[in-house]
């Protein structure tokens, strides 16, 4: 005698994986299982889990395809949600290999560097709001008071 509950169909079919990025949206059918970490460590997702939702952080997480074989992804962290077998994925940018080895010198090599150069915006915008914000001071204080 099988089971043949929600669970155990679900577990058989897999569930569906959406990478979302600034451009495009990829859909993978058929995954057995998700690996990524957020806030609280290494976590796991298989088909039929609860409803779910976390921030990943930067780095790598994996999955297993319908054949069994793993794939990996670099990121610079995202947003991952899963409900009714459909696990999404939404981050500014990903890296999808299924070579180990090609995916960590991608991630130490395009996306550190991409990463450094997002910081060092982040640092000049930052910068440049402050010196407009000491002007727009300096000109409010200049203002004749009374406006008459």
């Amino acid at each position: 005698m099988s089971d043949a509950g929600p669970a155990h169909v679900a577990a058989r079919r897999g569930f569906t994986l959406h990478l979302l990025d600034g451009l495009s949206l990829r859909q993978i059918e058929g995954v057995r299982s998700f690996v990524g970490e957020d806030a609280s460590g290494s976590f796991g997702v298989l088909p039929g889990h609860a409803r779910f939702l976390t921030c990943l952080r930067f780095g790598l997480a994996r999955f297993q395809n319908a054949e069994g074989s793993w794939h990996y992804l670099a990121m610079p962290g995202g947003v991952l949600s899963f409900a009714d077998d459909v696990l999404s994925l939404c981050t500014r940018r990903y890296y999808l290999e299924a070579d180990y080895p090609r995916i960590v010198a991608l991630l130490e090599t395009r996306l550190l560097k991409e990463e450094r150069a997002m910081t060092e915006l982040k640092r000049n915008l930052a910068h440049l709001e402050r010196e407009m914000l000491r002007r727009l001071w300096r000109l409010g204080s200049d203002a004749p008071v009374g406006g008459g």
